[in-house]
């Protein structure tokens, strides 16, 4: 069993209130955000509760006025300093607690027993950083993470591209390589679900968020607090079998067998866990595999493509009847015209910068508004001369403008067309 409170030194007592206070603090309100649809409502409260002290301790010791709560950005000024909140949160709960077990030890001549407390902690970690594995993995195995590179990132100049947005285009592009990182986080979720596969699944996670906190430090994805602590509660999760690890995979001796860590239910609780635990896997998997699909389904590769869908090369266009000819001088000349997403327009000009615009496309005409100034309101009618080539004529900036375009086939985009080959008699590096 787990050695009791007696015999630890009072240092690993000390470190381990610290560790357990905030990992309680970090991973709360888990599990119930995790309950299906309820999750938001019930955590509403404690959300709340940091919305405000947050912004307050940013004010009072860093005169900080912070605005912009977490959302798209785990790593903002707000999550940085809730991190040092959680910090002297978990400090000072581990000296109260230390003060209070000195008052207990000397009234009782007795330490308290942490054993069974310690394994409860790690029964929490564990389903804390299951779920969420799985939850990612579900992302990628169906992916809505990472779908197919979009019209506007084939159109991108390379060197545009900022580094998190070069790692999606990597990613996106070759959909098995998602797939299989994706099963890769389920199958380490799904084995930290039981005790008996908890230590080979922390194995399978620390394989896979070691490459993810790499990733995201090195091409500056801003998840970097929270996968460093996911990595964090894996390691937490192989410490007791550490030495046993050592003994198989570094010092070539026999390694003894597991411990037997105390039990946190009994009689018939004990003897259903096994077949709950099950349950939630499948249940928890099969929610966050439809979710990955519904998103898929609204935003990904599952999307249905909108009306005029494609990338769209400008061949003529004419302003108040004088053409205007493709010179990379005439910077505010359209080069291409994307219709990727429903409701938005882009625009590449001839010097590659972009602009994207409100789309609001009827029959046979397409109105135009800028996201910052709904009065800017260019109108066009359009028709389809042939397949692949389309007409536009109306007015832009004031002046009457014609415009001729011709639509580049998927095909065109060797990052779509290359595919795989098993027999490459030549590298094919682009």
């Amino acid at each position: 069993m787990e050695p009791s409170a007696e015999t630890w030194s009072p240092t690993r007592r000390i470190v381990f209130r610290f560790v357990f206070s905030y990992l309680i603090l970090y991973n709360f309100p888990f599990p119930l955000d995790a309950i299906p649809w309820l999750g938001p409502i019930l955590t509403q409260p404690y959300t709340d509760l940091w919305n405000a002290l947050v912004p307050w301790v940013g004010k009072r010791l860093f005169h900080l006025a912070i605005t912009i709560r977490p959302g798209g950005s785990g790593d903002t000024t707000y999550n940085y300093v809730q991190l040092l909140c959680y910090l002297v949160i978990a400090a000072v709960a581990a000296a109260v607690w230390t003060l209070l077990g000195a008052v207990v030890q000397k009234r009782l001549g007795k330490r308290a027993d942490y054993g069974r407390l310690s394994a409860g902690l790690r029964t929490y970690v564990r389903f804390a950083l299951g779920l969420t594995m799985i939850s990612y993995g579900a992302s990628k195995v169906i992916p809505a993470q990472f779908p197919q590179p979009g019209l506007d990132q084939l159109i991108q100049p390379f060197g545009e591209a900022s580094p998190m947005g070069l790692l999606w285009t990597f990613m996106g592009s070759s959909a098995s390589y998602v797939v299989f990182s994706g099963l890769a986080e389920v199958a380490g979720g799904l084995l930290l679900m039981a005790r008996r596969t908890a230590l080979l699944g922390a194995l399978v996670c620390i394989a896979v968020l070691v490459n993810v906190v790499m990733l995201n430090f090195s091409y500056d994805v801003p998840v970097k607090l929270y996968s460093s602590h996911l990595l964090a509660m894996a390691l937490f999760l192989v410490l007791p079998d550490l030495r046993r690890l050592a003994n198989v995979l570094l010092l070539n001796r026999p390694a003894e067998p597991a411990a037997p860590r105390p039990e946190l239910t009994a009689g018939w609780l004990r003897r259903a866990a096994p077949f709950l635990v099950a349950a939630l896997a499948v249940a928890y998997t099969g929610y966050a595999l439809y979710g990955s699909y519904d998103g898929s389904k609204q935003y990904g590769n599952l999307a249905p493509r909108p009306p005029l869908y494609g990338v769209w090369n400008v061949d003529e266009l004419e302003v108040d009847g004088v053409a205007r000819p493709p010179l990379l001088t005439d910077a505010s000349r359209w080069r291409r015209m994307v219709i990727s997403y429903p409701g938005v327009l882009g625009v590449q000009r001839m010097d590659s910068t972009s602009a994207y615009y409100r789309l609001y496309l009827g029959k046979r005409r397409l109105a135009l508004a800028k996201f910052d100034d709904p009065q800017w309101k260019p109108s066009f009618s359009y028709r389809e001369i042939a397949p692949g080539l389309l007409a536009l004529e109306g007015t832009l900036e004031g002046k009457r403008t014609r415009i001729k375009l011709r639509r580049t086939p998927d095909t065109a985009f060797t990052l779509n067309s290359r595919g795989f080959h098993w027999i490459n008699e030549f590298p094919f590096n682009h």
